[in-house]
C-alpha cells in the first residue's frame, strides 16, 4: 500500500469513527461539504481530516445553520490540502459570530415571549402602548419587536 493510500479513510472507517452513516457521508458529498478520490477498484477514500470536517458539519447542524451556509463555510478549507488549526479558527470566528446574534434572539424571546410579540399579539392591554393603531406593521411583517425592531418612541 501506498503512504498516501495509508492516509485515508473508506466510507465505512469515516462512518464508524464519526458516527455518520455512509448514506449521511455520500450525501454530504453530494452538497459540497466533502470531497474523496477513488480507489483503482472505484471505492471512496476520504483524507483524515475530513473526520473534523464531519464532526464540524455535525456540531454546526445541531446550532440550526443550515447546510448552504456549512457549505460556504467550509469551501474556505479546500484546496487540497489538510486543514491547519489557523483554518479551523478562522471558520469558527465566522460561526461565533452569528452563534451570539442567535443568542441575543433567543435572549429576546424568552424574555418577552409571555408578555408581548410585537406584534401578533398576545397581551392586549400592553398593545395600546407598544403598537397603537398597529404601527408595527410598517416595519414588515411578523413579530416585528421579536425579529430586532423597536417600538417607536412616543
Amino acid at each position: 500500500m501506498r503512504k498516501d493510500q495509508e492516509l485515508q479513510l473508506t466510507i465505512g472507517a469515516l462512518s464508524d469513527r464519526t458516527g455518520v452513516a455512509p448514506s449521511a457521508i455520500r450525501f454530504y458529498e453530494s452538497k459540497g461539504l466533502l470531497e474523496s478520490t477513488r480507489s483503482s477498484g472505484g471505492q471512496r477514500r476520504y483524507a483524515r481530516s475530513d473526520v473534523r470536517r464531519v464532526s464540524f458539519i455535525l456540531i454546526a447542524q445541531r446550532l440550526g445553520f443550515p447546510l448552504k451556509s456549512i457549505a460556504e463555510s467550509l469551501a474556505s478549507l479546500h484546496g487540497g490540502r489538510t486543514p491547519t488549526k489557523r483554518d479551523w479558527e478562522t471558520l469558527s470566528r465566522k460561526f461565533h459570530v452569528e452563534i451570539e446574534e442567535r443568542i441575543r434572539g433567543l435572549t429576546a424571546l424568552r424574555d418577552r415571549l409571555s408578555s408581548c410579540i410585537g406584534c401578533g399579539c398576545l397581551s392586549l392591554k400592553s398593545c395600546h402602548i407598544y403598537n397603537p393603531e398597529d404601527v408595527a406593521e410598517e416595519l414588515g411583517t411578523g413579530p416585528r419587536f421579536l425579529m430586532g425592531d423597536e417600538p417607536k418612541a412616543r
